[in-house]
């Protein structure tokens, strides 16, 4: 049953970069998309294999979780399998859904600076 996912890359560019102060940037060369947020990832999009896929930061549990009601999220690639997970964005689950993974994967990142930064950003526990 597919989702009806609309979302292509550039979509997906201008959604990681709503999260505030998050920048784009390429240390790994142009293949994938890093995400950042005070020097610190959140999040990989990896534009130029079909389907997209991305990379997000897991609380470890729910990373467990997923993993094992989604064939399409996976233990993150070239990641600390821990804490991240793969998500291939091929219809399995929603835009919707996947929004609010990234979303959260910004908010442990945050919740991970200093305090006056955390307050700077207005971050949400």
């Amino acid at each position: 049953m597919t989702k009806n996912n609309t979302m292509g890359i550039e979509d997906w560019r201008a959604f990681f970069l709503s999260m505030p102060a998050a920048i784009e940037d390429m240390p790994f060369g142009p293949e994938v998309l890093v995400y950042k947020v005070a020097g610190k990832m959140f999040g990989l999009l990896a534009w130029q294999g079909e389907p997209l896929s991305m990379n997000l930061k897991c609380e470890p549990n729910l990373a467990i979780d997923l993993r094992a009601q989604y064939t399409t999220v996976t233990p993150g690639y070239h990641m600390n399998k821990k804490h991240w997970n793969t998500i291939t964005l091929d219809d399995t689950v929603s835009d919707d859904m996947v929004k609010d993974w990234l979303r959260a994967s910004y908010n442990l990142v945050c919740l991970s600076l200093p305090k006056k930064v955390q307050n700077e950003l207005q971050c949400r526990t």
